[in-house]
């Protein structure tokens, strides 16, 4: 099955009458952050597909209204307000794993902490947060015979596609995450591309990382 991902700035090519034709094909959907609810409703009422995504570090409209999610292990948090989801046809997989048309999705959305703002995190704490994903992914091993296909996320790993100052570094714990368990894809945002000589797509043991920068398109198979 193919998916769309995208990131970080609306695509003229997706943003487009032409959305039907050109991504026909598309069977989900997932955002790496950092873009606005209204852009994720056209995508999912025009392709009628699902779509799942994470928060970046930017554009953070209704991330609170996400407290009640789902924790990693599937328990349902604390009910929310009636309406107060501003998207409600989104799905937000931060801190979470997800099974969707037989495609198994964790999220970790968020960047490096680097001056305190909402949805930063260190070294330590993503560690943590990855950790807690763990026991959902045994089950999965057990029930699926893998753990997991793609791991959305916005910052990218550390030394694969990130930058040198602290805001765009990526983080080491992605590195053990894709050794441990072997996601076939790891998709993330946060570094724009502005030139055709900046990779989108880099092996790492097993996974292969994607730049989902305005679109990529990645292939899971059956």
């Amino acid at each position: 099955m193919k998916i769309l991902c995208v990131a970080d700035h609306i695509d003229p090519l997706v943003y487009s009458p032409g959305i039907k034709t050109r991504f026909q094909d598309i069977g989900l959907v997932l955002s790496a952050g950092d873009l606005p609810f209204t852009y994720y409703d056209f995508i999912m009422s025009t392709l009628n597909k699902p779509l799942l995504f994470v928060f970046g570090n930017h554009n953070l409209r209704g991330f609170d209204s996400y407290s009640g999610c789902r924790d990693p292990l599937g328990r349902p948090g604390p009910a929310r307000r009636e309406g107060e989801n501003p998207c409600c046809g989104a799905v937000h997989v931060g801190s979470r794993v997800f099974r969707e048309k037989k495609v198994l999705v964790a999220g970790l959305g968020g960047s490096m902490w680097y001056n305190g703002g909402e949805n930063q995190f260190t070294e330590l704490q993503a560690y943590f947060r990855l950790g807690l994903l763990v026991p959902r992914l045994l089950y999965n091993r057990l029930r699926f015979g893998r753990f997991l296909d793609v791991l959305l996320t916005h910052a990218p790993p550390y030394g694969i596609h990130d930058g040198k100052d602290r805001c765009h570094r990526g983080f080491k714990a992605f590195l053990w995450f894709m050794r441990a368990f072997k996601p076939r894809y790891l998709v993330h945002g946060h570094m724009h591309l502005y030139s055709r000589d900046q990779p989108r797509a880099t092996l790492y043991h097993r996974t292969t990382v994607v730049n989902a920068y305005e679109h990529a398109v990645i292939d899971v198979g059956a």
